[in-house]
């Protein structure tokens, strides 16, 4: 078995990945309620959750540890995170056992099986926020939202990935035309927030290599952005740097309900 990913959910109202191989089977965040993880791993062809081998959680907030507990609970299954989020979250998750809980600091590299994951910091206003890169027989896979920018060093982390799961969280003439307070748009459009459609476009266009063909914009935002507005700006900022989409590579939709295919690298 090759490296296979489903993007589960992804948006503010709560996201999750599946990712497996041979030899292992990972949940990426697990903020929906457990009823609704259980449907969403029926739907995309998932493990049972039972099968999981572990679940790693990127920060606290909860669009992505809602149902961490009650899941760990019920299944017996091993969370990681890093010290400050677990410190940051303990109190949100109710009670696991201290056996389930385990410790993946930043940028540091853990095997699973057959699957290597290497973790990397994310500038997001967490207590220490990181996401995740999969690399399996020489796939590359990159998961990286809730970001307000991508630095040079998460760009050589990520560089050349096979498939992105990346962040394109709003279009900033909505978001600043919408009804948000000016104190959470300038919050979304600080360092420490979420990038925008446009920044997407120009992050990707220094990550993509020649066995980049897969692009998935995640974590869209439900008020300020749409599906078809982050494809066409992405598109354009992509190909304004160069990069044939269609051709060179492909862009995909998430969705904040319902998973994508049980994807093959």
């Amino acid at each position: 078995m090759s490296l296979q990913f489903s993007v589960l959910a992804s948006g503010s109202t709560g996201n999750a990945i599946y990712v497996q191989t041979e030899k292992a089977r990972l949940l990426v965040d697990a903020g929906l309620s457990m009823k609704t993880i259980k449907k969403l791993f029926l739907d995309a062809g998932c493990c049972g959750l039972e099968e999981l081998d572990g679940i790693l959680i990127t920060h606290e907030h909860s669009d992505h540890i809602k149902g961490l507990g009650a899941l760990a609970r019920k299944y017996k299954l091993p969370v990681y995170a890093n010290d400050k989020t677990w410190s940051a979250m303990n109190a949100n998750i109710g009670t696991v056992d201290d056996a389930q809980k385990f410790t993946f600091e930043m940028e540091s590299v853990r095997t699973f099986g057959d699957l290597e994951v290497e973790s990397f910091g994310v500038s997001h206003d967490a207590a220490e926020p990181m996401f995740y890169v999969f690399h399996h027989e020489g796939k590359k896979l990159t998961l990286m939202t809730d970001t307000g920018y991508v630095s040079d060093r998460m760009k050589g982390i990520t560089k050349h990935s096979d498939a992105y799961v990346m962040e394109s969280n709003h279009d900033i003439n909505m978001l600043m035309m919408g009804r948000y307070p000016w104190s959470i748009k300038r919050r979304i459009l600080s360092d420490h927030g979420h990038i925008s459609n446009e920044d997407c476009g120009f992050a990707l266009a220094d990550l993509i290599g020649e066995q980049t063909k897969r692009i998935y914009l995640a974590h869209l935002s439900k008020d300020n952005n749409m599906k078809d507005i982050a494809y066409l700006s992405v598109k354009q900022t992509l190909e304004s740097k160069g990069v044939a989409v269609g051709e060179q590579v492909s862009l995909y939709h998430t969705d904040a309900s319902e998973p994508t295919e049980l994807i093959r690298l």
